[in-house]
């Protein structure tokens, strides 16, 4: 039985993917990870502001003079202090030279292209891909929805013209025309598309008066958003998709795969259950796979899609109405 599945390009042993966390910015747990079946780990998030923080003092004197142009900040290297940065580009040489499956790094922005000069030196420490994490909320009130796409296609652009590695363009799914800038966006440079990605939730302490986290993991409830835009958007778009959040199970690893991903990314259920879960997930898709006399992941990828489906409208509206038509209520 194959499980290996193309990945940005990159052949993996598994579609399972340790996707970005604290639990992928060790080697110990990179190892438990590659034991354990995954496919291929996403490093911990290095984040724009660590960026900014080394650079900051070079940034803002230079940045105003050549804003498009920042390759020339690779001369500052003896500026790097031994801190996140370094460790950083550390953690990816160590890993390629320790574990055999696909090393992707990872980068956490906001706003902006002006760090993009960092993913060449990502690049040159051996990561075999680099996930872009855009973790922009639409909650600006000055700027319009064509001025945050923006943002988005311009990041993309710098990327790409500075790297040879795939890129995976990690999103939310807050745009008021989801469907026409995923397609947009699968169709500049980019290798892939990671649906979808995980806001901060805040919650209200009503005894302290504070800010404080709420739902800090993924439920798997929160299978059913990236399950259904997968769904529709299989076959049409024009680079890979994965899929995120929610996915705890071999059985949400099936789902995702049937609904179109060409992979998947686990996180929360690691934490809860262990790495070594990852091996009950792979086991339980090697046996689905079995009992329904699948021998290879492209036998069923898509099988659930809605450009597969007798009814395209499953998806959208029919089945609500018809899980309300088939209740039965007392009103009495």
């Amino acid at each position: 039985m194959d499980l290996s599945v193309n990945y940005l390009g990159l052949k993996i042993k598994s579609p399972v993917v340790v996707g970005s966390s604290g639990l992928t910015s060790s080697i110990i747990n990179l190892k438990k990870i590659e034991k354990s079946g995954a496919g291929a780990v996403v490093l911990k998030s290095i984040f724009e502001e660590e960026i900014y923080h080394e650079y900051q003092s070079i940034i803002r004197k230079e940045s105003k003079e050549d804003d498009e142009n920042l390759g020339y900040l690779d001369y500052y290297d003896y500026k790097i202090k031994e801190d996140n940065i370094k460790k950083y580009l550390k953690l990816i040489e160590d890993a390629k030279s320790i574990i055999d499956i696909p090393v992707i790094a990872s980068i956490n922005c906001t706003c902006s292209y002006e760090w993009s000069f960092f993913a060449k030196k990502i690049q040159e420490a051996g990561a075999d891909a680099l996930e872009v994490n855009l973790f922009i909320l639409p909650s600006d009130f000055s700027k319009t929805a064509q001025e945050i796409e923006a943002i988005y296609f311009r990041l993309v652009e710098k990327i790409k013209q500075d790297l040879n590695i795939p890129v995976a363009i990690k999103i939310s799914y807050y745009f008021s025309n989801l469907a026409g800038f995923v397609k947009k966006l699968s169709n500049t440079e980019i290798d892939g598309l990671v649906l979808f990605n995980r806001f901060f939730h805040p919650d209200i302490d009503i005894d302290n008066f504070t800010i404080t986290p709420s739902n800090v993991l993924s439920h798997s409830s929160d299978l059913a958003i990236s399950l259904r835009w997968m769904a529709i958007f299989h076959g049409r778009v024009g680079c890979d998709l994965i899929a995120s959040t929610g996915v705890h199970d071999g059985a949400s690893v099936i789902k995702e795969i049937l609904a179109g991903a060409d992979a998947v990314q686990i996180v929360s259920s690691l934490y809860k259950n262990g790495i070594e879960y990852l091996e009950e997930i792979i086991t339980d898709l090697r046996i689905w796979m079995g009992k329904h006399g699948f021998e290879k992941i492209d036998d069923f990828k898509g099988k659930m899609s809605q450009v597969n489906s007798p009814n395209p409208a499953e998806y959208e509206r029919v089945q609500f109405m018809k899980y309300f038509d088939d209740q039965k209520y007392d009103l009495d």
